[in-house]
Formats: structure tokens, sequence, C-alpha cells
């Protein structure tokens, strides 16, 4: 852990953040082999009069590398920071939304907790990570980000960690995720501007003592026999099924479903929307809830898996589970 100090504002004394970082483009720079872009240096905080900085780096690592077991080496981190305002996880785009999900779901911490990192590397005439940064610092440190979890801002748009996606492979504005923002900071003459748009809701906290489940992802397509599938229930504790519309899969899928005795929930491969039980033709989402499917409500496969994957590794049960999953309070 490293320490800076930048003057207190005669206001009042200096508040306090904690800056980890974890890697992701934003720590990147080409690669002197020429191999590609590769992280290296962990950004700096753009100057912020009266905040006193703690800077931790548990890792460094582009984002593809990241797992669940660095997921909660975050979160114990996070868990145990003492005497700051807030918190900035800087982290590769990749699986920022997962991690960011992660947290929301098991991190029992009263300190705003914001994530960010960049689209372009530090070598671009046009990076985004100070900005980023800057906006992440601020709005973690704001009065009004208490009592919301973990939060994402890029680009000034604030979001929520449950519905946060990563919508576009290289634009700066690369995410998004229906509804949209729930938020919005902007540096305005007098310093930043933060605007809420929606106010804290209550969110279940879960304390898996290690993650030894097991889950896998299958995505659906036309034509799909159910390819893979049986070898994934084979092999795992739990699997996620990205699915048609708003829930539906080929007829062949049906009796695979019904003769599990582990959970399989169903997402949707759509960008936006819940998964809705109502069609009841062979693979339809009715057919498959009557034959033990979870319909995983709003979220997205990949999220559904971190969910699964916690309430798994706590012991839960198949109802349990059922019953967590249409809650819809995630």
């Amino acid at each position: 852990m490293n320490e800076q100090e930048s003057a207190a504002t005669p206001s009042g004394p200096p508040q306090r953040l904690a800056l980890i970082h974890t890697g992701g483009t934003i720590a990147s720079r080409p690669d002197p082999a020429g191999q590609g872009l590769t992280p290296q240096h962990a950004p700096p905080l753009p100057g912020l009069p009266g905040v006193t900085v703690q800077t931790h780096q548990p890792f460094s690592l582009p984002s593809p590398h990241i797992t669940p077991q660095h997921m909660n080496t975050l979160r114990d981190l996070l868990g145990g920071l003492k005497d700051v305002d807030g918190a900035v996880v800087t982290h590769g785009t990749d699986t920022l939304e997962e991690t960011a999900f992660f947290l929301h779901l098991t991190l029992a911490t009263d300190v705003p907790v914001v994530l960010t990192g960049s689209m372009r590397h530090a070598e671009e005439v046009s990076w985004d990570g100070p900005g980023n940064l800057r906006d992440a610092a601020q709005l973690a440190l704001h009065p009004q980000s208490q009592g919301r979890g973990p939060l994402v801002v890029f680009g000034g748009d604030v979001f929520d960690a449950r519905t946060v996606t990563k919508v576009h492979t290289s634009a700066v504005d690369a995410f998004g995720g229906y509804p949209g923002p729930i938020g919005r900071i902007d540096q305005g003459p007098d310093g930043p501007a933060v605007r809420y748009f929606a106010g804290p809701e209550p969110r279940p906290l879960y304390a898996p003592r290690q993650l030894d489940a097991r889950v896998e992802v299958l995505y659906a397509y036309a034509g799909w026999q159910g390819e893979g599938y049986a070898e994934a229930e084979q092999r795992a504790d739990g699997l996620v099924i990205a699915a048609l519309g708003t829930g539906n899969l080929p007829p062949q899928l049906l009796p695979l479903i019904q003769a599990t005795d582990k959970p399989v929930v169903i997402a949707t491969r759509t960008h936006a929307g819940p998964v809705l039980p109502v069609y009841g033709y062979p693979g339809g989402g009715a057919t498959l809830q009557r034959a033990g499917a979870i319909p995983a409500s709003f979220l997205n496969a990949h999220k559904a898996r971190l969910l699964l994957l916690i309430l798994l590794s706590e012991g839960r049960s198949v109802p349990e589970i059922r019953q967590v999953f249409a809650g819809g309070l995630f």
C-alpha cells in the first residue's frame, strides 16, 4: 500500500480515498518487443485537492485473466479497508461488469465503491483513462453515492452493477445496459456535478467461504440439438443457458433438462429484457420451467452464472436457488 496526500481544502479535513489497481487497458502500453498491449503501469490519479489517497495493487492482469478467485480477493481487500471515505477499482473492461456484480452480491461495506477503466491505452492521444479515473474518485467521495452498492462509471455515465454491460468492443462509450445509466457526473466550472436519477435499492448479500462450485454457460442457436450439453452437465454443478428470446430453446433440449437434478438457469442471449416463461410449445419457456429450469429474471448469462456459482458454493439446494432467482432481488 502506498499513500500520498494532496493539500487539504480550507473548509475541512482531507477526504480519504482507496485506489485499487488491477490492470487492464487503463494500465497498458504497447509491449517493447512489439507483442501487443500488456498491463505495465498503474495510472496516476489526477490531482484532487483535499484528498488523501491509499494505493493498493493486489494483482495486475488483463481482464480475460480475472477469475472469481481474483474477485474474491478484491472483496476481501475492499471489505477490510479502514479510515476511507470511498474506493475506486481500476479494471480491464472485458470482465469489469462481472467483477462489479460479484462485489454487488458479496461486498458488505458502507464505503462507496466505483469501478472504472479505459478503452484506449496511455500512449494514445485520446486516452480516456485519466478522465474516467477522476470521475470515479469524485463519485466515490460524493455523499449521494452512499448505500448504492458498487457502481461503474465510464464517460461520465454512472451504472448500476446489476444491469451494466459492455455494449461495444472498441468505442469509448462502450458501457450501457437497459434501462440505462442511473446517474451522471459532469465537470462544471465549480467542480463536479453529480446527479442520480434513481434512489438506492436494497440488495441481499452472500458470504460463500470458498468458491468451489463449477458453473458453465451454454449458448443457444437456431438448430441446436444439445451439442455440448451432456458433457457440460456431467462436469458442472450447475448450468446457465443463454437461450433465445424470452427464454426458449429448441425442442431437443427439453428432455435433457428434465433428466438432470442439477440447477439449470435460463437466461437470454438477447441484449435486454427479462426471461418470461410464456410459450407452451416443446422447448418454450413455460415447458422448460415445468421441466425444472430456473428463469434468470433480467440477469444476463454471465451474471446469472456468478449468482448461481455463489449460491452453490454456499450449499444452497435447488429449491432455495429457484426461490432466489424467482425473487428478482439481486
